[in-house]
């Protein structure tokens, strides 16, 4: 898989809860749970020494006296939300950027050196986990618009989780919105599993019904069941039913979503994808030849 990271070092995420084992780790200290991450003390991954700068920051800070970066809690917050100022629109918006999948989308745009912009529930706990590497905007209801605070130079938006797609009249200026759907693999469950999907099926079609009725280029990306597995590590199959059937890391997930952004379809683009045996040297060129079988199949 094509990435962006020098050679010499291993893009991987690990965001999973250490099991008991006979190789020594070393845990960074995220006061977010979800964020707790761990690599092996014999080789620390790229974005491993990512998270180690980043949570040093808090730290660093304290050490020499600096002042608290933390906000006061109050409605000062989102003070600047009705100034009418025009940036340049240079940032990508991350729903949900408290999820597991969120913070791996944050983390790839932080590797590519992308200006990013976060939706969070716990804005003083991400402030501690990401510092000033992230903008962020708490406290927003999934269901209402979206503050100016979070539109303002803001060019593009990731909807890592299903339920996190808000009101499309209140995107003005947005130019991309990229989604990741689990719809096709809530569409090939049966029996009990197909009733403990039947909620997330309905809000996973409910947000592709909004993205595509909301006027502006997107990409949905209907991935297989996402699981823990390293990324980086197998190929794609972007075949039709391939997500139904099979499974995409979470890692891969998060860096097909972020490589999406640079290539922006005229209306819409939907494709399937899972692990499997299809090498990616160049994603621009595998969007364009997605796009064209899709043309093709309409």
């Amino acid at each position: 898989m094509a990435s962006a990271v020098p050679s010499s070092f291993s893009l991987s995420f690990s965001f999973k809860t250490s099991q008991k084992t006979s190789t020594p780790f070393i845990f960074l200290k995220i006061s977010n749970p979800s964020l707790t991450s761990c690599c092996a003390k014999r080789k620390a991954s790229f974005v491993d020494q990512i998270l180690d700068y980043i949570e040093g920051g808090p730290k660093l800070r304290k050490w020499y006296g600096a002042p608290d970066l933390l906000p006061k809690d109050g409605p000062g917050e989102e003070e600047n939300d009705s100034q009418d100022v025009e940036e340049v629109r240079d940032a990508v918006l991350v729903t949900d950027g408290d999820s597991e999948m969120g913070q791996m989308v944050i983390l790839s745009l932080i590797v590519k050196r992308t200006r990013v912009k976060a939706v969070v529930k716990d804005r003083r706990a991400a402030i501690e986990a990401f510092g000033t590497y992230v903008e962020l905007i708490g406290g927003v209801a999934s269901d209402g618009p979206l503050p100016k605070k979070a539109l303002r130079g803001t060019r593009a938006i990731i909807c890592p989780n299903e339920g996190f797609l808000f009101d499309s009249t209140s995107l003005k200026g947005i130019q991309h919105i990229v989604l990741l759907s689990q719809l096709s693999v809530y569409r090939g469950a049966s029996g009990v599993q197909a009733l403990m999907k039947s909620n997330a099926r309905q809000s996973a079609e409910q947000d592709e019904s909004l993205v595509m009725a909301s006027g502006i280029p997107y990409t949905i990306i209907r991935a297989g069941l996402l699981t823990d597995t390293p990324g980086g590590k197998q190929g794609f199959n972007f075949k039709k039913g391939s997500a139904a059937q099979g499974t995409l890391s979470k890692e891969d997930a998060a860096f097909i979503c972020v490589e999406a952004l640079n290539s922006v379809p005229q209306t819409g683009l939907i494709f399937e994808v899972a692990n499997g045996e299809e090498k990616v040297s160049d994603w621009k060129q595998c969007f364009i030849a997605l796009l064209e079988k899709a043309e093709q199949e309409t």
